[in-house]
């Protein structure tokens, strides 16, 4: 039980240090996934294919977006509580 707050910590650090990193790579994992899921779709057009993947990954990405934001306002919050004196 003690590795969960080291890894969340540590998760938590990456992420504010590389939030456009995390997003991209998250982008880009959705879009691969997403293509490869609607490819095996026969009975849909290509371009419905692709226009999906564009969808399901920017979803994913405001996501993202939305992850680094709250993580962002927690670690200001924290710095500031730690600031403030007893």
């Amino acid at each position: 039980m003690a590795e969960g707050p080291n890894s969340f910590e540590s998760l938590r650090k990456w992420v504010v240090e590389h939030k456009l990193r995390a997003v991209g790579c998250l982008w880009l994992s959705g879009i691969a996934g997403s293509i490869a899921y609607n490819w095996s779709r026969p009975n849909m057009k290509t371009s419905v294919k692709l226009i999906h993947a564009r969808l399901h990954a920017q979803a994913l990405s405001l996501a993202a977006v939305t992850v680094a934001a709250v993580v962002e306002n927690y670690d200001h919050q924290s710095k500031s509580e730690s600031n403030v004196p007893a």
